[in-house]
């Protein structure tokens, strides 16, 4: 790779002082340790205190477990190598870099998107990345890894910086993670923790994997404005000039071999698909569920796999035909080399882990859950303002399910069919999603922020924590600001969430 110079213009004081603040932090893997200690500290001061909170789901009465004691000792003890082992990341992660690694080493990445990518005009490419990663809630947590990579390779090989697409990427798999133009994976999931909380106040009442579909396909294209309108006015300014010697970025030209291996490539992505499809589309296809549907079948379930699968034969046919692989022993040489700069984020994982599993251990989510729902309801908020005030009460962490049942319940009469304001348990799924999706980006302890930070690094070496919080800020800001604004039109208008289901009762 050829040396780049990079100059960095400075704009907003705000932005400046967190990204210095944050780049002053210590190592991630130092903070968790803190960030532990501190968790141990408060759970005892809880516990000792004797808080506690009526589980809304079941009514048993929740309190804090203490880490300092016997008994949290114990379960530290007999848990610190699950915790690390079942870390779902950790997993999806290598798997996923292996295999984009394996790609991008052959070649076939850096080329595929010279071909697509030269002449498109900046703000077309943007809301391209966007617009793929917004939607990349049907690859799952996959595309978190998989898009921001292919932008930032998209907008270097077009002479842009590539920071710059990497970030547009990452924010549209977080902070617009949960919005689709289709009924995704996602939606199954959300509507089977909306349906089981609202059962326990109307035994009849049934929560479709469609409640949210109209309202989040719209999500996509104003998610989409929004995020390009950011890229341009405060990422790309901020960023400044990124400049590639020589003619690495900006050249159309492609060498013959490059050219016949990349339609090879084509036209196996073309039968790839066709065979999957075959697997799929008929009714009685093998990658369908038991009950005939796609979403609950295992093509939605094991599509990470397929992704996996499909990254390194595509990458073994570009590269036997371009010449890049020249022999078999070669293919895995490749994917330790995609992984050589993961050692980090292995040693990182296993101290957020511990704290991830250690927080719900102290059943203090739980707890923060419920009280600050509490404190809405003490404060008289109903209709709009309880709309738009819970997605900052809203944070998603490991506890999400229980916190969307209290959520469904929240101010909940048991003898009523919702709750005292009137609003569907569709659109208080609504709102789990904005507050979950808007913040992810800008979480210090989110387990994927090293793995951005670390493709960040491979163009810019400075940049750090504070770096990518300070440019996710405007992101998950314009975000929020744009999905409340489109929830309080819904809420007005009482416009249908999805295919039968208003806003209101």
């Amino acid at each position: 790779m050829s040396e780049k110079a990079m100059q960095k213009k400075r704009g907003g004081r705000v932005l400046d002082f967190i990204e210095r603040a944050g780049n002053r932090l210590p190592h991630p893997y130092i903070l968790f340790l803190w960030l532990c200690l501190i968790l141990a500290v408060i759970s005892m001061l809880c516990s000792a205190a004797g808080v506690s909170v009526v589980n809304p789901t079941t009514g048993d009465t929740v309190t804090s477990n203490s880490l300092i004691s016997k008994d949290g000792f114990v379960w530290l003890l007999e848990n610190l190598l699950t915790n690390f082992q079942t870390f779902t990341p950790l997993g999806l992660v290598l798997a996923m870099q292996i295999a984009i690694g394996f790609a991008e080493k052959v070649g076939l990445l850096t080329t595929a998107m010279r071909r697509a990518i030269l002449g498109v005009p900046l703000w077309c490419l943007t809301a391209t990345v966007l617009f793929l990663g917004i939607n990349g809630s049907i690859a799952s947590e996959a595309s978190i890894i998989v898009v921001p990579a292919l932008a930032a390779a998209a907008f270097e090989s077009v002479g842009m910086h590539p920071v710059a697409g990497l970030l547009a990427g990452y924010a549209a798999t977080n902070a617009g993670f949960t919005a689709c133009i289709i009924v995704a994976g996602t939606d199954v999931l959300l509507s089977g923790v909306t349906e089981s909380a609202a059962q326990l106040i109307d035994p009849a009442m049934t929560v479709n994997a469609t409640c949210n579909w109209y309202f989040m396909f719209v999500s996509v294209f104003t998610l989409t404005v929004a995020g390009v309108f950011v890229n341009k006015k405060f990422i790309v300014p901020r960023l400044g000039i990124y400049q590639v010697q020589g003619n690495e970025a900006g050249e159309a030209g492609l060498t013959e071999r490059q050219g016949k291996a990349l339609r090879a490539a084509g036209i196996f992505s073309v039968l790839f698909i066709l065979a999957f499809a075959l697997m799929v589309i008929p009714r009685g296809g093998i990658l369908r569920g038991e009950d005939g549907s796609i979403l609950n079948g295992p093509f939605i379930a094991g599509l990470v796999p397929i992704l996996i699968f499909y990254f390194i034969l595509v990458g073994v046919v570009y590269g036997v035909v371009a010449g890049t692989l020249k022999n078999s022993s070669d293919v895995p040489l490749f994917m330790a080399q995609a992984l050589e700069g993961m050692t980090g984020y292995i040693v990182l994982v296993f101290v957020i882990a511990q704290f991830i599993n250690m927080f719900s251990y102290t059943n203090l989510g739980m707890i923060i859950a419920v009280k600050s729902a509490d404190a809405l309801q003490a404060a008289g908020f109903t209709g709009i303002p309880d709309a738009v005030l819970y997605p900052a009460v809203l944070r998603g962490e490991p506890v999400y399910d229980q916190r969307l049942r209290e959520m469904v319940h929240f101010r909940a009469d048991p003898g009523a069919h919702d709750d005292d304001a009137g609003l569907q348990s569709g659109l208080r799924q609504v709102i789990y999603r904005i507050g979950d999706s808007c913040t992810n980006a800008i979480t210090p302890i989110y387990p994927y922020i090293p793995i951005a930070i670390g493709m960040a690094k491979k163009y810019d070496k400075e940049f750090g924590m504070g770096s990518l919080i300070s440019m996710m800020l405007p992101y998950s800001i314009a975000f929020l600001l744009v999905w409340v604004v489109q929830m309080v039109i819904w809420v007005v208008f009482n416009l249908p969430l999805g295919p039968g289901v208003q806003v209101f009762l």
